[in-house]
Protein backbone atom coordinates (compact mmCIF):
# COMPACT_ATOMS: atom_id res chain seq x y z
CA UNK A 1 0.00 0.00 0.00
CA UNK A 2 3.18 2.32 0.66
CA UNK A 3 3.79 2.43 -3.09
CA UNK A 4 0.33 4.18 -3.73
CA UNK A 5 0.97 8.30 -2.81
CA UNK A 6 -2.65 8.33 -0.95
CA UNK A 7 -2.20 5.16 0.88
CA UNK A 8 1.47 6.58 1.81
CA UNK A 9 0.03 9.73 3.23
CA UNK A 10 -2.75 7.67 5.12
CA UNK A 11 -0.28 5.05 6.41
CA UNK A 12 1.81 7.83 7.75
CA UNK A 13 4.28 7.47 5.62
CA UNK A 14 4.63 3.66 6.94
CA UNK A 15 4.59 5.18 10.81
CA UNK A 16 0.59 3.59 11.01
CA UNK A 17 1.92 0.25 10.03
CA UNK A 18 4.26 -0.34 12.89
CA UNK A 19 2.55 -2.92 15.35
CA UNK A 20 2.68 -0.35 18.77
CA UNK A 21 1.06 2.40 19.24
CA UNK A 22 0.89 3.63 15.60
CA UNK A 23 -0.91 6.42 16.67
CA UNK A 24 1.88 8.18 18.29
CA UNK A 25 4.07 6.88 15.62
CA UNK A 26 1.79 8.92 13.48
CA UNK A 27 1.96 11.94 15.41
CA UNK A 28 6.19 11.49 15.37
CA UNK A 29 5.72 11.45 11.79
CA UNK A 30 4.20 15.06 11.41
CA UNK A 31 7.57 16.50 12.60
CA UNK A 32 9.46 16.12 9.11
CA UNK A 33 6.59 17.64 8.05
CA UNK A 34 6.51 20.39 10.46
CA UNK A 35 10.65 21.81 9.99
CA UNK A 36 9.50 21.71 6.16
CA UNK A 37 6.42 24.19 6.49
CA UNK A 38 9.31 26.30 8.88
CA UNK A 39 10.62 27.36 6.33
CA UNK A 40 7.76 29.13 5.22
CA UNK A 41 8.04 32.20 7.95
CA UNK A 42 4.64 33.88 6.42
CA UNK A 43 1.52 32.66 8.84
CA UNK A 44 -0.50 32.83 5.72
CA UNK A 45 1.29 29.75 4.16
CA UNK A 46 1.03 27.74 6.98
CA UNK A 47 -2.01 28.47 7.74
CA UNK A 48 -2.72 27.47 3.94
CA UNK A 49 -0.75 24.26 3.58
CA UNK A 50 -2.17 22.96 6.80
CA UNK A 51 -5.72 23.97 5.29
CA UNK A 52 -4.74 22.33 2.08
CA UNK A 53 -3.24 19.35 3.94
CA UNK A 54 -6.52 18.89 6.09
CA UNK A 55 -8.71 18.29 3.39
CA UNK A 56 -6.29 16.12 1.58
CA UNK A 57 -6.29 14.05 5.00
CA UNK A 58 -9.98 13.96 4.77
CA UNK A 59 -9.62 12.14 1.51
CA UNK A 60 -7.03 10.06 2.18
CA UNK A 61 -8.20 8.99 5.49
CA UNK A 62 -11.72 7.76 2.92
CA UNK A 63 -9.58 6.37 0.83
CA UNK A 64 -7.83 4.30 2.65
CA UNK A 65 -10.47 3.20 5.12
CA UNK A 66 -12.38 2.12 1.65
CA UNK A 67 -9.33 0.15 0.38
CA UNK A 68 -8.96 -1.66 3.51
CA UNK A 69 -12.63 -1.98 4.12
CA UNK A 70 -12.41 -0.63 8.33
CA UNK A 71 -13.69 2.46 9.05
CA UNK A 72 -10.96 4.51 10.96
CA UNK A 73 -8.38 1.55 11.08
CA UNK A 74 -5.76 2.33 13.21
CA UNK A 75 -2.94 2.45 10.59
CA UNK A 76 -4.40 5.60 9.14
CA UNK A 77 -2.80 7.95 10.43
CA UNK A 78 -2.49 11.01 8.50
CA UNK A 79 -5.49 12.44 11.21
CA UNK A 80 -2.35 12.31 13.97
CA UNK A 81 -0.22 14.24 11.42
CA UNK A 82 -2.77 17.14 10.76
CA UNK A 83 -4.04 17.35 14.44
CA UNK A 84 -0.53 17.90 15.72
CA UNK A 85 0.20 20.18 12.76
CA UNK A 86 -2.66 22.25 14.36
CA UNK A 87 -1.17 22.15 17.75
CA UNK A 88 1.88 23.64 16.35
CA UNK A 89 0.98 26.12 14.61
CA UNK A 90 -0.95 27.65 17.83
CA UNK A 91 2.32 27.26 20.14
CA UNK A 92 5.01 29.57 20.47
CA UNK A 93 8.21 27.34 17.98
CA UNK A 94 10.22 25.99 20.43
CA UNK A 95 11.59 22.15 21.72
CA UNK A 96 9.48 22.73 24.94
CA UNK A 97 6.75 23.72 23.42
CA UNK A 98 6.84 21.18 20.53
CA UNK A 99 7.18 18.71 23.62
CA UNK A 100 4.11 19.74 25.51
CA UNK A 101 2.07 19.64 21.84
CA UNK A 102 2.83 16.30 21.60
CA UNK A 103 2.02 15.10 25.03
CA UNK A 104 -1.27 17.28 25.26
CA UNK A 105 -2.33 16.06 21.91
CA UNK A 106 -1.42 12.55 22.12
CA UNK A 107 -3.42 12.79 25.86
CA UNK A 108 -6.87 13.76 24.21
CA UNK A 109 -6.67 12.15 21.33
CA UNK A 110 -6.29 8.77 23.42
CA UNK A 111 -9.02 9.75 26.06
CA UNK A 112 -11.30 11.07 24.10
CA UNK A 113 -13.38 13.25 26.45
CA UNK A 114 -16.94 14.12 25.41
CA UNK A 115 -17.12 16.08 22.72
CA UNK A 116 -14.12 14.47 21.49
CA UNK A 117 -15.82 10.71 21.80
CA UNK A 118 -19.07 12.23 20.16
CA UNK A 119 -16.79 13.29 16.77
CA UNK A 120 -15.04 9.44 16.64
CA UNK A 121 -18.64 7.68 17.05
CA UNK A 122 -21.19 10.07 15.22
CA UNK A 123 -18.89 11.71 12.13
CA UNK A 124 -18.99 9.14 8.91
CA UNK A 125 -16.07 8.59 6.42
CA UNK A 126 -13.11 10.57 5.92
CA UNK A 127 -14.45 13.68 8.11
CA UNK A 128 -15.09 11.80 10.80
CA UNK A 129 -11.89 10.43 11.14
CA UNK A 130 -9.83 13.41 11.22
CA UNK A 131 -12.05 15.67 12.99
CA UNK A 132 -12.28 13.92 16.55
CA UNK A 133 -7.94 14.58 15.95
CA UNK A 134 -8.64 18.36 15.27
CA UNK A 135 -10.91 17.87 18.58
CA UNK A 136 -8.11 16.80 20.50
CA UNK A 137 -5.90 19.02 19.20
CA UNK A 138 -7.54 22.21 19.93
CA UNK A 139 -8.30 20.85 23.65
CA UNK A 140 -4.16 20.55 23.81
CA UNK A 141 -3.85 24.02 22.61
CA UNK A 142 -6.88 25.42 25.07
CA UNK A 143 -5.37 23.63 27.77
CA UNK A 144 -1.93 24.80 27.05
CA UNK A 145 -2.92 28.32 26.55
CA UNK A 146 -4.72 28.37 29.69
CA UNK A 147 -1.83 26.70 31.62
CA UNK A 148 0.44 29.35 30.60
CA UNK A 149 -1.56 32.68 30.57
CA UNK A 150 -3.36 31.73 34.03
CA UNK A 151 -1.10 30.26 36.17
Amino acid sequence: MLQHPVHAFSLGFGSGLLPKAPGTWGTVAALPIWCAMLYWQQPIALWGFWLVLTLFSIYCAQYTSDALGVHDHKAIVCDEIVGYLLVLLCLPHTVLWLILGFVGFRFFDIVKPWPISWCDRHIPGGLGIVVDDLAAACFAIVILWMVTHIL
